[in-house]
């Protein structure tokens, strides 16, 4: 062995495993299996590894070939006497390359909706995360949802010093639970401080494809990955104000063709995400306005200026949120709780306020920029610019409206003379008649007037990278939709 922590030989002959840890992989080569005899596994994919009574464990997500899913690989072999300080020590280095200012054993609140999406949640927990989990040595505390709120009222009495994050396997709307449950919660600004993580099984699982990507959203494994050993990152999130009553809105909220594809598509859950696009299809057809008045606190309308924006952003958040010292506490000592920020805009403060009054096809406005793995929406969203994205899609023809659809994966839409958007503080709504789906995080709310407003870096998720995960740039003419 040519150093005592960066290799190690266990076996001899046939049997003999070694491992080769470099800067940018551990290299297992296992000469007795014909079918994998060498696995390159990046660090921040090990999970565990140890010697325990004589056993060399490690346990690690890898993937067979590059395009398959993530796999949980256990390697177990003795340790003789000898060898015992080698391997520990190789073990510790390991770990330390695996989790670089990152808490071991993670302390996790887990939610599993049976009920979301195509209903197999309960089945891949068991089989796939729960294993995951268990191979890093978490801490698990799993409830099995069996009624509409039942998150929120856990959330809103959850002991806050118990837990390092709170892991939610379901869609989108389990998410918009956990969020108001810290709103209301006795120490709620603590709370919200507790990085909440997605695992996706729902129909859109727009939140898990904006932290991990189009790809890596697709694999569960991969999620489970991002609850062990992502980072904190904070996020701006809404208050929406409807009727007296306050709510916490972390996504997106919609009226019109939009709000009826969502909320009117839920007989259709068994296709997964292609609903919306059933919806929107059907939607078109029918071709109906949505009549509002949109009044909005506005930051800045340049799309150009949107896009560079974004790409700075995020260029800053990679190069630093990397270099992050530590995996800090949800819960710094000594923090004071002063709970929810202040509401800033009146029902009454018109400065600075612009008003929409041109027919709609539907409103559309939120953070993040996929709101399904079909629908690049809001391309230029950034996590914590103190703004909401509003989109106001001016009524014009069926035929450049499935033009739009065609390139919605793209964000095709967001160049459209008719696609308003906007940067703004805040915004209200007034419907001129109640028929109709105000869909809050893919929620049901009445159609009635609202206004929502941002609170800068209120909420924390889990992110590997600091920042959305998306593609997507000013287009040459040759590209313009």
């Amino acid at each position: 062995m040519s150093s005592p922590t960066t290799s190690l030989s266990l076996g001899t002959g046939d049997n003999a495993s070694n491992f080769t840890l470099g800067k940018d992989a551990l290299v297992v080569q296992r000469a007795a299996d014909s079918k994998w005899p060498e696995v390159q596994v990046p660090p921040r994919n090990v999970l565990w590894a140890g010697v325990d009574n004589g056993l060399f464990e490690l346990s690690a997500l890898v993937k067979r070939k590059p395009k398959a899913p993530l796999s949980l690989l256990h390697i177990t072999g003795p340790v003789t006497d000898a060898d015992q300080p080698a391997a520990a020590a190789f073990a510790d280095a390991l770990m330390a390359a695996a989790y670089p200012g990152l808490r071991r054993q993670r302390r996790l609140k887990v939610f599993v909706n049976p009920k979301s999406g195509p209903g197999k949640a309960v089945g891949l927990y068991r089989k796939k995360i729960d294993p995951i989990f268990r191979a890093a040595r978490c801490e698990v505390d799993v409830t099995f949802t069996s009624r509409g709120k039942q998150a929120q009222d856990i959330v809103e009495k959850l002991p806050l010093d118990k837990y390092d994050a709170v892991v939610v396997m379901s869609g989108d709307g389990l998410i918009h639970e956990v969020f108001n449950g810290f709103a209301a919660h006795a120490e709620p600004s603590k709370a919200f401080r507790i990085p909440v993580t997605p695992i996706p099984s729902g129909s859109g699982n727009a939140l898990a494809i904006n932290l991990l990507g189009l790809e890596d959203a697709k694999d569960i494994s991969a999620a489970a990955l991002n609850a062990i050993k992502g980072r904190p990152m904070p996020i701006d999130l809404f208050s929406l104000t409807q009727g007296g009553k306050r709510h916490i809105s972390f996504m997106s909220q919609s009226l019109g063709l939009i709000a009826d594809l969502d909320l009117g598509t839920e007989h259709l859950r068994f296709m997964g995400g292609q609903r919306f696009i059933v919806g929107f299809i059907y939607g078109v057809i029918r071709h109906r306005s949505c009549p509002v008045k949109v009044s909005i606190k506005v930051a800045h309308t340049d799309k150009r200026k949107m896009v560079q924006d974004m790409h700075a952003e995020r260029a800053q958040a990679q190069a630093t949120f990397s270099a992050s010292a530590l995996d800090a506490p949800p819960s710094p000592a000594g923090a004071q709780d002063g709970g929810l920020p202040p509401l800033q805009y009146p029902d009454t403060d018109e400065d600075g306020w612009i008003t929409f009054d041109r027919p709609l096809v539907y409103l559309f406005a939120g953070k993040g920029p996929y709101v399904s793995s079909d629908v690049l929406q809001f391309p230029v969203s950034l996590p914590t610019d103190g703004l909401i994205d509003v989109t106001l899609q001016e009524r014009t023809t069926r035929t450049a409206m499935l033009k739009a659809i065609d390139g919605s994966q793209r964000g095709d839409h967001f160049w459209m003379d008719t696609q308003h958007y906007y940067k703004a503080y805040a915004y209200r709504v007034e419907p001129s008649t109640a028929k109709g789906w105000l869909s809050v995080d893919g929620e049901a709310f009445p159609l009635e007037a609202y206004q929502v407003e941002v609170h800068p870096r209120l909420g924390t998720l889990l992110s590997m990278y600091g920042c959305y995960q998306l593609d997507f740039d000013i287009p040459s003419e040759k590209q313009k939709p």
